[in-house]
């Protein structure tokens, strides 16, 4: 199994790399120091502990947050699992990646700090704070909503009905 999808894997690993290289560079440059500006009013780095979800939901409730990414973990693998092994579902396997990547590297955070590192600031609409990992599980939902809705078609997502019984 590993050898077939060791590309995958090796992105998954790869992309949990960046994020936490961002994320110690982030508690090195911004922890206790003014935000770093990219772009007046719009754009700046700016150091967050975050011990919720998105916008700020359930606070210090790591323990939902252990069980939900495990779970999430475990039926986006299955889901994986499932894909047919052709060209046509390269993009569902890139999405994978992304998504592992992501969530496993705020889950990373999680356990090894109890919150998570955000540090990407748009001032000008006052968008929560978010980290890279966020942004890997933001651009794969769009980006598998994309697929879902435009790309495939019913049939070709047949695959994931329970497999009913032979006559």
């Amino acid at each position: 199994m590993w050898k077939k999808h060791w590309k995958i894997f090796s992105g998954i690993i790869l992309f949990i790399i960046l994020d936490q290289l961002s994320k110690v560079w982030a508690l090195s440059q911004l922890k206790n120091q003014d935000p770093i500006i990219i772009v007046k009013n719009i754009f700046e780095f700016y150091y967050l502990e975050n011990r919720g979800a998105a916008f700020g939901i359930l606070q210090n409730r790591q323990i939902i947050f252990f069980i939900l990414t495990i779970l999430v973990l475990v039926a986006v693998t299955w889901f994986y699992l499932q894909l047919p092994d052709t060209r046509r579902y390269v993009p569902l396997r890139i999405c994978y990646m992304f998504l592992m990547a992501g969530a496993i590297g705020n889950f990373i955070d999680r356990i090894t700090r109890g919150y998570v590192i955000d540090f990407c600031y748009f001032k000008a609409i006052n968008f929560p704070v978010f980290n890279i990992a966020d942004i890997y599980v933001t651009v794969t939902v769009v980006l598998l909503l994309i697929l879902i809705l435009f790309y495939y078609k019913e049939d070709e997502l047949s695959f994931l009905q329970w497999k009913k019984e032979k006559k």
